[in-house]
């Protein structure tokens, strides 16, 4: 016999709100550039966008057995994270199982497997991020892990942890971190406006950056 738990702590909701308001990329950047997955693994459709707690599973390579059992007991706003082997050759979520989530009100998918159906994923609009398209099926066979620590895109993420991702890929966020990633992302968004502020102001990248005394320093001479 096996025993799962499906229960772990999740971020304040108001966190999760903070924190969807920042880009991937600004997120991974403010928190001194950790926790990015790979960059296979991108959106079926790049207007698709989430963030929310991780519901953690593990599958064997070409099968969703457990893959549908987190869906059904992840709860809303939940963003269900399967790590598969990072296999391609295999579409282990579609439109089916889409509207499945959809309806209980999840956050999004991301696996680092494959999907298929993706006409209708980008129709229906439920957020899918994963590593291939693929139409081959799955089979029901193997038990494994669910609401564990798993290993996705070359990144750990534990159940609990934050998700964001959008068109530039995916990032996830230590549940404990979640607040201060917030604060340091609109710093970087605060601090990045008003470089932006100065380049329309006629500065340049150079002055900005300091870079004179770094490239001197390489020994490079621009004549003008």
């Amino acid at each position: 016999m096996i025993r799962v738990s499906t229960k772990f702590e999740r971020p304040e909701p108001s966190v999760v709100k903070q924190l969807s308001a920042f880009s991937s990329a600004t997120v991974h950047e403010a928190q001194g550039r950790l926790g990015a997955l790979d960059s296979a693994i991108k959106p079926v459709d790049h207007t698709m966008s989430l963030c929310g707690p991780a519901f953690t599973v593990q599958c064997a390579p070409r099968d969703n057995l457990m893959l549908q059992t987190a869906i059904a007991y992840a709860q809303p706003g939940d963003v269900v994270v399967v790590s598969a082997g990072n296999y391609e050759e295999a579409g282990s979520f579609g439109d089916v199982l889409a509207n499945a989530c959809q309806s209980k009100g999840l956050a999004g998918l991301i696996t680092d497997t494959g999907v298929r159906d993706t006409e209708d994923l980008r129709a229906l609009g439920f957020p899918v991020f994963s590593r291939s398209v693929s139409i081959k099926g799955t089979v029901k066979e193997t038990v494994g892990p669910m609401c564990e620590p798993i290993t996705v895109g070359g990144v750990l993420v534990r159940p609990g942890d934050l998700m964001r991702a959008d068109a530039d890929g995916v990032v996830v966020v230590r549940r404990e971190d979640a607040a201060e990633a917030a604060a340091l992302s609109q710093e970087r968004v605060d601090a990045e406006a008003g470089f932006i502020a100065a380049y329309r102001a006629g500065k340049t990248v150079v002055e900005m950056c300091n870079l004179a005394p770094v490239l001197a320093a390489k020994g490079l001479v621009i004549e003008e």
